[in-house]
Formats: structure tokens, sequence, C-alpha cells
């Protein structure tokens, strides 16, 4: 199996969107520090998984959500996920 997440931010509220095949060892990736590109907006917590069947249909997902480059369409996404 292979998930996209999407992360928030305590510290200033950003997202941070990702595709993996390890939700828990990624997330404490994340807030260990090691990823250069969220190591400063620490400590995160997962807001949204969806689950595939290979990487592709992950990263396909991911890139989608990410073309938003709207955060209310994010917000949408994960009220959606949370009323279902």
């Amino acid at each position: 199996m292979f998930y996209i997440y999407i992360l928030k931010s305590v510290k200033n509220g950003k997202y941070y969107i990702g595709a993996t095949n390890s939700i828990i060892s990624r997330i404490n990736y994340h807030n260990s520090g090691k990823v250069k590109s969220t190591k400063n907006s620490r400590p995160w917590t997962l807001m949204h998984i969806e689950k595939y069947d290979t990487l592709s249909e992950a990263r396909k997902r991911e890139s989608q959500i990410k073309k938003w480059k709207s955060r209310s369409a994010i917000e949408k996404l994960l009220a959606l996920s949370s009323n279902g």
C-alpha cells in the first residue's frame, strides 16, 4: 500500500502534502527535523490520508492536490474527509 498524506504545522498552520509507503515513520521523519522543507515548521499533525495500490497512483494524487495551490481547496478536502 501507498499513501498520500496531508500534515498541518502546529507552529504556523501551514500544510504539507506528501506520499509514502509508511505513514508513521514518515511523520516521525518530518517531526525529527530530517526533512529540509518541513523542519522549521515542526511539530506536524496528520490531517488526512488516502490509500493507493501503487506509488504511481499516489504520486498522481499528490501532484493533483499540490497543483490546487489553495489553502481553501485543501481545507475543503479535509472537511469532506472528516464528515464522511
